[in-house]
């Protein structure tokens, strides 16, 4: 299976990368700065704005693991451009989501952004990230999936490979966590791309 992984050198594409080269998937890191890729992975120097669907018409699939933290609307720019290059495409597009975007109730009226304990300072990413969602669900004959992480996505966590997969509802383990490593996530996400167990649709991971 041919995998390319957009923003393959930060901490969450980093992740996956490492999963998906470890299970000995045909892996290409789409990067702006090829320097940054020092593992002999083969890269694709681009920007994602400049990618075409000539570019990634030969992968399985398009791991968009791209981080925006200083302008968070480019979350929805750059979907929409993934998007209009994978219409009508057989690769498929897995999209690391966030939390926020998470409902807290059963009727999928409140996000985890929109409670009042939600830190002021990520309202914007989160709501931006959740739009992005917005768009993937919006988009006609396009192959996706977007996994939001646990509300605690933790850089530094270990890797036990075990994981819960749940749905669009933030869950908590039974101590009112919710909690999941970058590791787990990655072995969360690679193994959903083997399976194609989720097509068209958001889920979520937690420990």
């Amino acid at each position: 299976m041919k995998v390319a992984i957009l923003g393959a050198n930060g901490k969450a594409g980093s992740a996956i990368l490492k999963e998906a080269k470890k299970r000995g998937l045909d892996v290409t890191a789409v990067v702006r700065d090829a320097a940054k890729i020092t593992d002999g992975t083969p890269v694709i120097e681009k920007d994602v704005y400049a990618l075409k669907t000539e570019d990634i018409s030969g992968f399985d699939v398009l791991v968009s693991a791209l981080g925006f933290w200083g302008d968070v609307s480019e979350f929805t720019g750059s979907t929409q451009h993934l998007i209009d290059i994978l219409t009508n495409q057989k690769t498929r597009l897995y999209v690391v989501g966030g939390a926020g975007s998470l409902f807290v109730n059963p009727e999928h009226t409140v996000r985890l952004s929109e409670t009042p304990d939600f830190p002021e300072a990520f309202k914007p990413l989160a709501t931006a990230m959740g739009k992005g969602l917005d768009l993937l669900e919006a988009a006609n004959n396009v192959n996706w999936t977007y996994i939001s992480p646990a509300a605690e996505f933790d850089a530094q966590g270990p890797a036990t490979g075990e994981y819960v997969i749940a749905g669009e509802e933030l869950e908590t383990d039974k101590e009112g966590k919710s909690y999941i490593s970058y590791a787990d996530y990655a072995v969360a996400m690679v193994d959903d791309i083997e399976k194609n167990a989720h097509p068209n649709q958001r889920f979520s991971v937690h420990q």
